[in-house]
């Protein structure tokens, strides 16, 4: 009994040695790395410096960032500045040429423009609304052109466009509620339509038109057209003698039971008697004067013949003219916004006799056009003409009108003439100037049968058309080129250009 009492005695002692002896060295391992020991502090202040580096580096890596973006920012300001510079060393960074511009395009801060991007259109033609009236026309409110005059001592026969004085030019640009104002298609100046294509034009509302002269380019049918659009739209095709005789021998031309001549989708309208000699400035009648060759039209579509169209025409006059209540829209030129610059090109690229082309850009700076910049309330001076979307108001026929009388009268480089126009308005005018990489998604482009070719393009020199050089003038246009004019040219000194591509 006494022996079985001790054991049980002896065992709960040795129990409690345990505990102690085990809390003792819990105690003892505290005392050796607890939290105020040395250990432990230094364990502490480690891990405080690894979570304050971490954080120092994630503000390190955002600031830096903010940096980086700022700096391309102001390479950008600086880009755009130095395009406007008239010094030379600044005016170097936006020449493509030049070194300082091939360094920052190097380290990629110089955009890239797009060649294509997505058109914000409409999904399905069919579910576009149509506009239930037409714009009011607020400043000039009836329009009507002249179409008889005398002969002068320029011409011994009618010309197309008129015998515009400069003080009739100057008039022009002078707006008021009633106007009358040359715009092509004097009697007995050629571009003749026959009565048959008259008539059937007078049913079309709604009308893409293009145009070959010259025989020069071949139809291009469009593509995605809804079947809407293809009651609703009059596709028109305009030509001369020499491009029928040659789309009867290269393509099928079919025949309604009128009599009107078909390729395809498109309706062909004939041009008798080719109003000039050059044929560039023969394609700037149906391209300009539109609401001339169409006059029941109330909106139109002009393409050029070597662009084959690939969106339905209802998605871009919604896109482009009904969404944001514009009237009339044109792309931006792809590399131009400065007149003098497209000019520049013009001649490099031989597109018209180079002191031509330095003659009319002295008359646009004699009357004070300046050049292309970002205190423009334009985007650009310069448009890529493939295009153009109208409605057929009286301001925008207008426009039309002085553009066209802008070719008629000095050279057929429209792309020159038409953000003097614009200016010359003086805000008046409206135009919707889309980005030329919307452009290019609109349509697909070909390439010309041939390019035009006029000896005239080769003139390097006035003294170069005198004398027998006189048959390299044209007979039917260009007058302004020839006829004195009200101001001392010789004293224009042209704005120098930076070259900032090499594409014309």
């Amino acid at each position: 009994m006494m022996s079985d009492f001790q054991r049980s005695l002896s065992v709960r002692l040795s129990r409690r040695g345990e505990r102690s002896n085990h809390q003792s060295n819990n105690k003892e391992e505290e005392g050796e790395g607890g939290l105020f020991s040395p250990t432990g502090s230094r364990l502490h202040s480690e891990n405080a410096i690894k979570t304050i580096w971490k954080a120092g580096f994630v503000r390190l890596l955002l600031v830096g960032g903010i940096v980086w973006m700022l700096l391309i920012l102001l390479a950008l300001l600086f880009h755009v500045w130095s395009c406007q510079s008239s010094l030379s060393f600044f005016s170097a960074i936006c020449n493509k040429e030049g070194r300082l511009y091939v360094v920052l395009d190097t380290i990629g801060f110089v955009p890239k423009p797009q060649h294509r991007c997505p058109i914000p259109v409409a999904y399905d033609p069919d579910k576009v609304l149509l506009p239930t009236s037409i714009t009011p026309d607020t400043i000039v409110t009836n329009l009507t052109y002249i179409t008889h005059e005398d002969l002068s001592s320029n011409s011994s026969f009618p010309l197309f466009g008129g015998n515009i004085s400069w003080s009739q030019r100057q008039e022009s640009f002078i707006l008021k509620p009633q106007m009358k104002v040359h715009c092509g298609f004097i009697p007995g100046g050629g571009a003749e339509m026959s009565s048959l294509d008259k008539q059937y034009v007078q049913k079309c509302k709604f009308v893409v038109a293009t145009g070959i002269f010259d025989a020069y380019d071949q139809p291009h049918q469009p593509s995605n057209i809804s079947h809407r659009s293809k009651n609703l739209f009059c596709f028109l095709m305009v030509v001369d003698e020499v491009s029928l005789d040659f789309l009867r021998s290269n393509t099928t031309v079919s025949q309604d039971v009128q009599g009107g001549s078909w390729v395809g989708i498109w309706r062909l309208i004939l041009l008798k008697t080719p109003p000039y000699d050059e044929p560039r400035r023969n394609g700037k009648v149906p391209k300009i004067l539109t609401h001339r060759l169409f006059p029941q039209a109330r909106y139109t579509i002009w393409i050029d013949a070597k662009m084959e169209l690939i969106l339905d025409p209802l998605l871009i006059l919604e896109r482009y003219l009904w969404r944001g209540k514009h009237t009339f829209a044109i792309a931006q030129h792809k590399h131009h916004r400065n007149i003098y610059e497209e000019a520049d090109a013009c001649k490099r690229r031989k597109r018209y006799a180079r002191p031509l082309v330095d003659l009319h850009m002295k008359i646009y700076r004699y009357e004070g056009l300046e050049p292309w910049s970002i205190k423009k309330s334009t985007v650009s001076d310069v448009p890529e003409g493939a295009v153009i979307i109208r409605e057929h108001t009286a301001m925008n026929n207008l426009f039309s009108c002085l553009w066209f009388n802008e070719v008629h009268l000095l050279t057929p480089r429209d792309q020159l003439s038409f953000g003097y126009v614009v200016d010359r308005l003086k805000g008046a005018f409206k135009v919707f100037m889309f980005q030329n990489c919307e452009y290019n998604s609109l349509f697909e482009l070909h390439p010309h049968i041939r390019e035009h070719s006029s000896k005239i393009e080769w003139v390097k020199s006035l003294k170069e058309l005198k004398g027998k050089g006189e048959s390299l003038k044209e007979s039917r246009g260009g007058f302004g080129l020839w006829t004195p004019y009200p101001g001392d040219l010789d004293s224009v000194e042209l704005p120098k250009v930076v070259r900032t591509s090499k594409a014309g």
